[in-house]
């Protein structure tokens, strides 16, 4: 293989590689719902995850805010086992 064709080859995977690593860096410092962010005014959702709490492998507690409300919800293995209470937005 000569010397050209070599180096060639050496560039193109530095040149991949580092493509690769600017991706995860810019992944990384925008996140998975940075292309969201760009779609624009979000006032107009009613439906808000506020809140998530894991209780074991199986179950998770959420709180979910919609028209002015807060939900507790007890979800476990892909279903909505109880809501638990409704409170008014914001009061704890």
């Amino acid at each position: 293989m000569p010397l050209a064709e070599f180096a060639r080859a050496t560039f193109a995977l530095a040149l991949t590689l580092g493509l690769i690593g600017l991706a995860a860096v810019a992944l990384r410092r925008y996140g998975p719902g940075a292309l969201g962010r760009f779609g624009g005014p979000k006032a107009d959702r009613r439906l808000t995850l506020v809140e998530t709490l894991v209780l074991d492998p199986a179950r998770r507690v959420v709180i979910v805010a919609c028209d002015g409300k807060e939900r507790l919800i007890l979800l476990g293995e892909g279903q909505l086992i109880s809501e638990i209470a409704t409170m008014p937005k914001g009061k704890s």
